[in-house]
């Protein structure tokens, strides 16, 4: 029972962080993208394309984080002491990527908008880019004691392989948030992100082939349980599927179904992640015993089995406010007295 419980957590927390990475991945790439235009009202239409869901979005890390704290102390503990510095970054990212949004339009000075401008695509590319290094690292393996404490410092954090990842993860957040905005907004604008789309595409594939080949070549245990079970071997495929067919439907104006697809890429891509990572949490190199497990990082049965029950409640109140927020907010962006 012990086993299942944990495998399911597991799941459970990966779910939420996949949930995250989807949602605010468009956010983040809508500001990464944002310096791409040049007139104001462009600019105010892309802020307002996500204005509504963004801090929504962001209820899935916070759920993500709780779930884990919850359901594995250990893992949170040594992540949130070892990667100290990088996760004030990222914080710090998130909240000059919300008071960049809020303040952006308060004054009508062009200098003003100019430096919020900046700082809001600074701070969606700083997001994306540590989002993506913390996932290389993991997959990397970090150096662990007895005690499970990282025994590195900030500076290893940033090895070749984790840079690549992140850089990877830019680039997916820009295709991403490039379909997105193809969703909100017609116009001329419309018909700038469309011909922004096919560029991100070719971005991502060239940094995610580098990366592929990196990991099979430098990170070799990723692909262990695939090896040992050529059934999961349709996990890799169907991301391949669902990044091929973006192109696809953008080219018959399908924009739905293009931001599906591209939805569908990434969680198969993570599902992939964490499919590779099982049973491991946090992969200690070059010492592999001292690392974490959903069995040595977990909470006690009793309170995965309490946390399971309250997450049967939790979790439907977060899809139903998430589909709301959507529902809403749908259609194309106009602005108005309203708008940032």
């Amino acid at each position: 029972m012990m086993t299942d419980l944990n495998s399911l957590w597991f799941a459970l927390v990966g779910l939420l962080f996949i949930g995250y990475a989807i949602l605010d991945g468009f956010d983040l790439g809508v500001g990464a993208l944002h310096l791409f235009t040049h007139t104001d009202e462009e600019r105010r239409v892309m802020i307002n394309a996500i204005g509504p869901v963004w801090d929504g979005n962001e209820v899935w890390l916070v759920t993500g984080g709780g779930a884990l704290f919850a359901a594995f102390p250990e893992v949170y503990a040594t992540a949130f002491s070892g990667f100290y510095v990088p996760f004030m970054l990222l914080l710090f990212a998130l909240i000059l990527r919300a008071v960049a949004i809020e303040f952006r339009s308060k004054r009508a000075s062009h200098a003003w908008r100019r430096t919020w401008d900046v700082s809001f695509t600074a701070a969606s590319l700083l997001g994306s880019l540590l989002i993506g290094v913390a996932l290389g690292n993991i997959a990397w393996g970090i150096p662990l004691g007895p005690g499970y404490e990282y025994l590195g410092s900030f500076w290893d954090l940033l090895n070749p392989y984790a840079l690549l990842v992140g850089v990877t993860t830019v680039a997916l957040f820009m295709m991403h948030g490039a379909i997105y905005l193809t969703l909100k907004t017609e116009g001329a604008i419309h018909d700038k992100v469309r011909g922004w789309i096919n560029n991100t595409i070719i971005f991502f594939i060239i940094c995610y082939a580098t990366t592929t080949m990196a990991t099979l070549l430098f990170v070799p245990h990723m692909t262990d349980n695939i090896r040992n079970d050529p059934v999961l071997f349709v996990l890799p495929l169907l991301n391949m599927l669902a990044i091929a067919n973006i192109p696809r439907e953008i080219h018959h104006g399908h924009d739905f179904r293009a931001f599906l697809s591209s939805a569908a890429a990434m969680f198969f891509l993570l599902v992939l992640f964490g499919v590779d990572m099982y049973p491991r949490l946090i992969l200690s190199s070059p010492l592999t015993e001292h690392s974490l497990t959903i069995w040595n990082a977990a909470s006690s049965d009793r309170t995965l089995g309490i946390m399971g029950i309250i997450a049967l409640i939790g979790l439907p109140l977060v899809l139903t406010y998430t589909i709301t927020i959507y529902w809403v907010f749908r259609g194309k962006v106009r602005l108005d007295r309203s708008s940032y």
